[in-house]
């Protein structure tokens, strides 16, 4: 397997000290960026910030979602290290899913930003239906 171009000309000029890009095509930070920023992920991570839960609990918590798309969204957090899956060896088995420390620090920093958008969503809301308005849109 080809190692990743990990850090672009631009930024070795600029005196980044940052070994990965996630704007670089072949850099293993976007493929976690997207994990973590999609719909699903960044509304998981957020749900699982709250404490540890359950794959149903987390399913009800994150509304609208499939039991495919979490189980998917699940895995690729935990193969990135951001949510670890514990099976409890019981009957019927019992499997507990919570953020590991890095997952911790992603869901602060994502909550930061739901927050913000929450708080803004009177401007955006101005702001869509002035666009609707003057462009016929939706």
């Amino acid at each position: 397997m080809e190692t990743p171009a990990i850090c672009t000309e631009a930024e070795q000029a600029a005196g980044s000290d940052l070994p990965f890009d996630a704007f670089a095509r072949a850099c293993p930070s976007r493929e976690t960026l997207e994990h973590v920023t999609g719909r699903w992920g960044s509304l998981t991570v957020g749900a699982l910030r709250e404490g540890p839960c359950r794959f149903n609990e987390l399913r009800r918590r994150v509304e609208g979602v499939s039991e495919k798309m979490l189980s998917q969204t699940l895995h690729a957090l935990e193969r990135d290290g951001i949510v670890n899956r514990e099976a409890q060896p019981t009957n019927p088995p019992r499997v507990d899913y919570e953020l590991t420390p890095l997952g911790v620090e992603v869901a602060n920093r994502l909550l930061a930003l739901i927050h913000f958008l929450e708080g803004s969503m009177p401007q955006v809301l101005t702001a869509r239906a002035s666009y609707d308005e003057t462009r016929g849109g939706r």
